[in-house]
């Protein structure tokens, strides 16, 4: 009868700590989020999809880690330029889709230089389990080091705007503390917010905040209460939302949203022109 009772006791156990964490992780960190089984059972894996580059090519660039360069896709205006767009992938890493949207992006753009820099030094995941590891392995100060070493090698004296997609959403906002005064704009597609107070201080440009309705990982509280905070800096916050899932704008997602995803990025390219002084 103990034994059974034991037994009992751990599978009680073991539902409870399943429960804990499909349940329990809303505004958690991304590095929480990425290893809940909820969030990677929401991500489904990416169609297979090979893309050939028409104008953009591969970079690499010098970083304080002297050990080991960083590298983007780089795709160039046509004529030389001040003004610039850091993208930064989301979880799967820097793959085809994204190197295909840089490019999109830059002729919507026009006049842009654009970099998609890749925050995993050359690793792609092809499933859940795989964005799983390498996001939530993925060494902070080493993406730091990367976004300081593509602004480094954009130079100085240019506008620089950045934009992510979910986990690319997040490190878009510290890209663009770490462009300091050359920062001209931020986006952040249903990245989680930053907490700490004292960075965000740091801001130097508005925020524009595309958000899903639908999002059961990121609280509308933690948006409203980053945009407060935001807008203390002196700059603006800007927010729309999309009656649709987490991720909805991603085009290898089997639940994207085409009409939501048009209308965000709409919004993305007239926030973009206006800050790069395109209009």
């Amino acid at each position: 009868m103990k034994n059974i009772l034991l037994i009992v006791f751990a599978l009680l156990m073991g539902t409870a700590g399943i429960h804990a964490q499909s349940c329990c992780v809303k505004d958690a960190d991304f590095k929480l989020l990425a290893v809940n089984a909820d969030f990677k059972a929401s991500h489904q894996a990416p169609e297979p999809f090979e893309y050939t580059p028409k104008s953009g090519s591969m970079i690499t660039f010098k970083t304080k880690d002297a050990a080991k360069d960083g590298q983007a896709f780089y795709v160039p205006s046509d004529e030389p330029t001040d003004k610039v767009l850091i993208i930064i992938h989301e979880w799967w890493g820097l793959n085809d889709y994204i190197k295909r949207e840089a490019e999109r992006w830059q002729e919507k753009l026009g006049n842009v230089d654009v970099y998609a820099v890749d925050l995993y030094d050359g690793q792609v995941a092809a499933t859940p389990e795989d964005a799983s590891k390498l996001s939530s392995n993925l060494d902070n100060k080493r993406a730091e080091t990367i976004l300081s070493g593509v602004i480094s090698k954009i130079g100085n004296n240019k506008l620089i705007t950045t934009l992510g997609w979910c986990m690319g959403g997040t490190w878009s906002f510290t890209a663009t503390l770490l462009a300091q005064e050359q920062a001209a704009g931020c986006i952040m597609y249903y990245g989680f917010p930053e907490k700490d107070a004292k960075k965000i201080k740091g801001l130097r440009t508005d925020v524009l905040y595309i958000r899903a309705n639908q999002d059961n990982y990121i609280s509308q509280d933690k948006v409203n209460q980053f945009g407060k905070e935001v807008t203390a800096t002196g700059h603006k916050f800007e927010l729309h939302s999309y009656d649709a899932v987490h991720a909805f704008a991603n085009p290898s997602n089997p639940k994207y949203d085409r009409l939501a995803a048009a209308q965000a990025e709409d919004i993305s390219i007239k926030f973009l022109k206006k800050k790069l002084q395109l209009d």
